[in-house]
């Protein structure tokens, strides 16, 4: 049984500051510190594939892991100044590996994959380096100071999709953290509380509801989501938006477009296209994209338009082809020749760039949550 037994012992350098602060606040110097932890942590008695080390900073988090996972914890990771991000993964990895790995992890922003290292933000660095280390590193992945450099937002978001991603690939993964937020969104399998010395069993439990509101935003929205659109900035100005909001913040974007005719022809059953869809990338990795569209898609059925959306995201693509309610479509879809569409074997491409068509054939909503939504959108001839 894998267990605790470690003495650290430190040696008070003595000065003057010492001497001044230890009387300012009648604290005796003494002239060894002792730390001493001891207990049973009997993670592998049963199968696992998160823990989590928690307790307060300075309770001896990180001397625990090390003793009881050695090298594996914070393997260091060099990064290049020059090269983007996915030319330092390592080479025998292949673009779909790299790209699964981020995008499971929240890091779904295209052209920060293409960023070297240094100019990512804290939150892109976080996520690229859980997805390295998932790759790249030997089980169990200790990561120490788990979510630290994160606000707790970004951080509860980012430990919900790393643990989704452990279990889906049947990883090992260890958090080291002192923020007791982020337990019900990584959900241990096993949790060790260093300050209390106790080791405890956990069943998988669902993660705490969002308070999430989807509405119709004026056009003029898109300028907080551009910038993180993996193709343009640009979005049609006859684009309807809708934006969905985490406890009352944007955090995803979608803008559509009405196409009543398909290859010249009017269709019994108008569409509307999905244009442009993003999720700010603090909030990526928790389905809100699905939240969004799903729901979208659901109120135009019951309305009686079809419902269709055009990815070049190669791991939107790879995920809405596993989707129940979605289906890929082979056939022209709704672009005239005008739109230099043409067929391939992974599905249409337009103007040069690889893109699949996916049609909503889920369930329709109900009349009050279309209504909520959609307002009269749908209600009149277009």
């Amino acid at each position: 049984m894998p267990g605790v037994d470690l003495v650290v012992e430190t040696k008070t350098p003595v000065s003057a500051r010492v001497r001044q602060v230890s009387g300012m606040f009648d604290a005796p110097v003494q002239k060894r510190l002792r730390h001493h932890w001891q207990f049973d942590v009997p993670y592998d008695d049963e199968p696992w594939n998160v823990g989590l080390i928690v307790g307060p900073s300075g309770s001896g988090k990180t001397s625990v892991a090390r003793k009881l996972f050695g090298e594996h914890v914070d393997v260091e990771l060099k990064w290049s100044d020059r090269k983007s991000i996915l030319d330092d993964f390592a080479k025998n990895l292949s673009i779909k590996e790299i790209t699964n790995a981020c995008s499971a992890v929240g890091f779904n922003t295209i052209p920060s994959w293409m960023k070297p290292y240094r100019v990512l933000s804290n939150g892109e660095r976080f996520r690229v380096s859980l997805a390295r280390r998932l790759l790249e590193c030997a089980d169990p992945v200790v990561v120490d100071e788990f979510t630290s450099i994160v606000d707790r937002q970004v951080a509860k978001i980012a430990a919900h999709a790393v643990q989704k991603f452990v279990r889906r690939s049947n990883r090992k993964f260890v958090a080291v953290s002192c923020h007791y937020d982020v337990i019900d969104w990584l959900q241990p399998d096993w949790l060790l509380r260093v300050d209390e010395g106790t080791f405890e069993r956990r069943l998988l439990q669902r993660r705490p509801a969002l308070d999430c509101e989807i509405a119709r935003v004026d056009h003029s929205a898109w300028r907080l989501f551009a910038p993180y659109h993996y193709m343009t900035a640009e979005l049609n100005k006859a684009a309807l938006c809708w934006c969905l909001f985490l406890d009352g913040q944007p955090a995803a974007f979608s803008g559509l477009l009405f196409r009543p005719i398909s290859q010249g022809i009017l269709r019994q059953t108008p569409i509307f296209g999905l244009s442009r869809t993003v999720t700010l990338p603090d909030f990526q990795g928790i389905g809100l994209y699905w939240a969004l569209n799903d729901t979208l898609a659901a109120a135009f059925r019951y309305r009686g338009f079809r419902y269709r959306q055009y990815p070049a995201h190669p791991a939107l693509v790879w995920a809405l082809q596993r989707s129940p309610v979605w289906k890929q479509s082979r056939g022209y879809g709704q672009f005239t020749a005008r739109a230099t569409a043409r067929p391939t074997k992974h599905g249409l491409a337009f103007g040069g760039r690889m893109n699949a068509v996916f049609e909503y054939c889920g369930p329709p909503a109900d009349e009050k949550m279309t209504q909520t939504i959609l307002g009269d959108v749908g209600k009149v001839q277009f």
